[in-house]
């Protein structure tokens, strides 16, 4: 799959010396919904504004489908279309109007029927006439994501798109988002909830104090660097795992009625079959149990801390 971002060698410092990007190098592949993942500060909103052209670097390139963002700019930014984290939209106009001039802003044509199904596509529609300022947060959000769709990109940076969203408009984004990528649209989105770069993200980027810290395929991601956890439920209630068993660091759980194993998933050996063996040995007796992959968000959590 080709590149249809391609950022080299980037960093940007800023007047007061504070360096919020550090020689970023990073490939985005077109078609693909990436994730870029970062605690606060990180790096995240300063990245996508270098490549969107609203930041300039003070090293480094980025071209989008070709085309430098800074002695090709208008090209370049023609194939993007950016939500950006705070919502900034004229609350008394109505939301078909709002789109249709963003669409104008780009140079564009009218096109109402791409307005039409842009707002269609959004479950917006029955809102065409009614004003920014009576929506929901939920929808506001979506009028943003109407507005950056309305020129037609290739390209849509979705920054922290769900934030302030309940459970049920974000799965509904999450939707939308699904069916932009499978019409074309190359999608990069940051976010604060794992579980939304879980569910979406067929790339992972971790970002932390201006530098990439990893770029992987979500499932290899996963595979690499993820640990599973056995749970196993006894018999018999322990009040301390004995002292034979210290090397495998097994943790006590529900008041003693079980014990928690942690293993690596790349290692050659688990170390189950000999824990089983030395349980029996110190008389614990085991009634079930059970495993459990690791969440990415403990996996984002241990890189920061690595990092």
């Amino acid at each position: 799959m080709s590149s249809v971002i391609s950022v080299s060698n980037l960093s940007k410092v800023y007047g007061s010396g504070f360096k919020a990007l550090n020689n970023i190098n990073l490939d985005i592949k077109r078609g693909e919904i990436f994730a870029l993942l970062g605690p606060n500060g990180a790096g995240k909103t300063t990245l996508i504004g270098t490549i969107c052209g609203i930041v300039n670097p003070t090293s480094g390139s980025v071209t989008v489908g070709g085309h430098d963002i800074i002695s090709d700019f208008r090209a370049a930014r023609a194939m993007i279309g950016l939500v950006p984290q705070e919502l900034h939209t004229d609350s008394f106009e109505t939301v078909w109007n709002t789109v249709s001039f963003s669409r104008g802003l780009f140079g564009k044509p009218k096109n109402p029927a791409h307005i039409e199904k842009v707002l269609k596509d959004l479950s917006l529609w029955d809102k065409k006439d009614s004003q920014i300022i009576t929506l929901s947060g939920g929808m506001k959000r979506r009028v943003m994501i109407a507005k950056a769709l309305s020129h037609e990109p290739q390209i849509l940076f979705l920054d922290e798109p769900t934030a302030g969203v309940d459970v049920e408009l974000r799965k509904g984004m999450w939707e939308v988002v699904r069916t932009l990528q499978q019409a074309g649209v190359t999608i990069i989105l940051t976010t604060h909830y794992i579980e939304e770069a879980e569910e979406m993200a067929d790339r992972i980027g971790v970002i932390t104090k201006g530098e990439i810290i990893l770029v992987e395929d979500k499932a290899g991601l996963m595979q690499q660097l993820g640990k599973k956890r056995l749970t196993l439920q006894l018999q018999h209630k322990v009040d301390a795992i004995p002292p034979a068993l210290a090397p495998y660091n097994l943790h006590l759980a529900d008041g003693g009625r079980e014990i928690t194993y942690d293993y690596d998933t790349k290692g050659e050996r688990t170390g189950i079959t000999s824990l089983l063996s030395d349980l029996r040995n110190a008389g614990i007796r085991i009634s079930d149990l059970d495993t459990e992959q690791s969440s990415l968000e403990d996996i984002f959590v241990s890189l920061v801390r690595k990092s």
